[in-house]
């Protein structure tokens, strides 16, 4: 039986200035939710190594031993765990999120396919949408700026979809970065378009070199309302629990219906964006 709930955590964080201790934090974060009976925990936008840093600094074994522990953390607990890292494929960095089930295996690993411009000097785009199942709830997922593109989260809900999450590290001079708090950065509405729940974890306060984030982690059911919310200073973790019955999908569903000259257009895409989900997977396994 489908569940009809889900119990999911967004962690606000403050990056550290090593991979071990960033791993620390998210550890420490899985276990505890875990103990208080949580589903699904949501980490910032690389929250493995942090954000603002020297990418071409990485060292490519440190991230991996990271990304075992934290899988680790996720077996241990027997917790669904969601946590943005760089990864490495055929020789290309990319800014990733993966997924990690109750038993610490990676059941998807979504690259940002839409790029800032500071990503993209270090970073390739992705080319996979996100769509994968937490103890089978069909779950989405996008990356940071990627809340700009509402393909990004259509095409997927399409498919099923009925939960969001959204890892981001923000990084805005001040004054841009006070104007997007209180909520004011359009998480809302993909939640109110698609009619599926949104989770929302975000980094906090200054990030260096004159740059900031707003914080402003959240958690939005399907009907719009704000379930939790954190402050715009302080390190925390928020939790609620999704009501799965309100994700209906209603908008999404009905504009596969209409207008009518769409449908078949509708149908080839979703079967495009399935093959290529189906054909990264093979190739991760490969």
């Amino acid at each position: 039986m489908m569940k009809t709930q889900m119990k999911a955590a967004a962690v606000q964080m403050k990056f550290r200035r090593t991979i071990p201790e960033n791993v620390a934090f998210i550890e420490r974060h899985i276990a505890e939710f875990a103990r208080a009976g949580g589903d699904a925990i949501l980490f910032p936008e690389t929250a493995v190594t942090g954000y603002n840093i020297n990418f071409r600094k990485l060292d490519p074994a440190a991230v991996e031993a990271g990304l075992r522990a934290v899988a680790g953390a996720a077996r241990e607990h027997r917790c669904n765990v969601l946590a943005g890292s760089p990864t490495r494929s055929r020789g290309r960095w990319l800014n990733s999120l993966l997924v990690f089930d109750r038993r610490g295996r990676e059941v998807f690993r979504y690259h940002k396919i839409q790029l800032t411009p500071l990503d993209a000097t270090f970073f390739a785009p992705g080319n996979v949408l996100a769509f994968f199942r937490l103890d089978g709830i069909p779950c989405t997922a996008i990356i940071c700026h990627e809340r700009r593109y509402p393909e990004l989260v259509r095409l997927p809900v399409m498919m099923g979809a009925q939960v969001l999450f959204h890892p981001n590290a923000g990084l805005d001079r001040l004054a841009v970065s006070k104007a997007k708090r209180g909520g004011k950065d359009g998480i809302v509405a993909r939640a109110f378009e698609n009619q599926v729940c949104y989770v929302f974890a975000n980094t906090v306060g200054p990030q260096g070199g004159g740059f900031w984030s707003a914080g402003d982690s959240k958690i939005v059911a399907a009907d719009t309302r704000l379930l939790a919310l954190a402050n715009n200073r302080d390190e925390m973790r928020i939790e609620a629990t999704l009501d799965l019955a309100q994700a209906g999908r209603k908008y999404a569903r009905e504009s596969l219906q209409q207008p009518a000259f769409l449908r078949a257009h509708w149908r080839a895409m979703l079967a495009a964006c399935r093959r290529q989900i189906r054909r990264a997977r093979i190739e991760a396994s490969s």
